[in-house]
């Protein structure tokens, strides 16, 4: 069977980060992703000669056009008219600049759905500030509630601000309102900010503090590394162990696999006593290696992990067992997901070089040569 979006037309503006990102999900569901990449000059030092690296780029063509040249921007918008979906990521009014704004694509396409990945939304105060993800996720509220007490916050890499709070939710707004579409037969735009996403992210942490059983001081909560039930701690040999066991029955397995008797043990929500007993377990995990904790600790419910690095996680039994990562033109990448029970989610096919495809689309979607000739005579294409 072929993925959940099979059937679904999307062209990309090709940008930087979470739009990537965004498409390459659609991209692994099968939807036809269409990049349009910026036209690279003709000297052959501005054509990667490795596109395979760049993963986010997989499962999709990529047909390359100057967007600032008039002829270019029409080629752009009969591949709109024909599209379900667009993506782009660029600063608020850019592609309006371009005369490709979504008034003028809804007015060509009016089923489109036309999906818009920011940092700051396409309004407010900072919507035309420069960003990147930490400053985003820093204005949600979430990277200061991030890291150990008496530290600076650390970057959470981008993954909260690009990727969960940005390209995911773009994805699901656009999947969203794609199903709307069917009833209303009318597209519409989908702005999605970092900041916005974020923040939702953090759901359950505001409605927590709302309660008063969340604090705004870092390391000093049930899910930030304030619990001794809940952090990382250092073994025998340098490595780390991750360890989460918050619910009772869970507790109670992890201490009896450690050999803790310690009666101290057993105010396990006890705040006041975190700190203290944090103190006795990394003692206690600093005597054995990462292995042999794994050894005795994985696969029961002592809600136990190793910390793995990103060369030993390919090579996991677990992450083996279910293929959680593959390899595609030489490169080891995590596999698409989630899983379905009969449509086949799958990487289309390895990354493109820049404009690869750009006459074997404009042809697929309806292009003829005599068309095509025009536009290479007049280096369009």
């Amino acid at each position: 069977m072929p993925g959940p979006l099979h059937g679904i037309k999307v062209v990309e503006f090709v940008g930087i980060g979470p739009a990537p990102f965004c498409a390459m999900m659609l991209a692994d569901m099968g939807a036809e992703v269409i990049r349009i990449d910026k036209k690279p000059r003709i000297d052959r030092q501005s054509i990667p000669a490795t596109p395979q690296f760049d993963v986010l780029a997989r499962g999709r063509r990529s047909i390359a056009l100057d967007l600032k040249d008039a002829n270019a921007q029409e080629v752009a918008m009969e591949l709109i008219a024909q599209a379900d979906a667009l993506i782009e990521g660029f600063r608020p009014g850019v592609l309006e600049r371009l005369n490709l704004g979504p008034e003028r694509c809804l007015a060509r396409n009016p089923r489109l759905v036309y999906g818009r990945m920011t940092g700051w939304g396409q309004t407010g105060p900072l919507a035309q500030a420069a960003g990147h993800d930490l400053n985003y996720i820093a204005l949600s509220g979430m990277l200061q509630a991030i890291g150990r007490a008496n530290q600076p916050p650390p970057p959470p890499l981008n993954l909260v601000g690009d990727f969960g709070g940005g390209a995911m939710m773009l994805a699901f707004g656009i999947v969203c309102a794609l199903l709307e579409v069917r009833d209303s037969n009318r597209g519409q735009v989908v702005d999605a900010a970092m900041t916005d996403g974020s923040a939702l992210l953090g759901t359950l942490m505001y409605g927590l503090k709302a309660a008063k059983r969340w604090s705004v001081d870092r390391g000093a909560n049930l899910l930030d590394g304030g619990a001794h039930f809940y952090d990382t701690y250092e073994c025998a040999d340098g490595k780390f162990v991750a360890i989460a066991a918050i619910e009772t029955q869970f507790y109670a397995e992890l201490l009896q696999k450690l050999g803790l008797d310690d009666p101290a043990f057993q105010q396990q929500m006890d705040r006041t006593q975190w700190p203290a007993l944090k103190l006795k377990l990394a003692e206690r995990i600093k005597t054995k290696t990462r292995d042999e904790w794994a050894r005795l600790l994985e696969g029961s419910d002592a809600c136990f992990a190793p910390v793995l690095d990103m060369n030993e996680a390919p090579l996991h039994a677990h992450n083996q067992a279910r293929n959680t990562f593959v390899e595609v033109a030489g490169v080891v990448q995590p596999a698409p997901a989630p899983r379905f029970s009969r449509s086949h989610s799958q990487i289309a096919r390895p990354p493109a070089t820049i404009g690869e495809h750009t006459e074997s689309v404009l042809r697929e979607w309806g292009f003829s040569d005599e068309r095509l000739a025009i536009l290479k005579e007049k280096g369009v294409i």
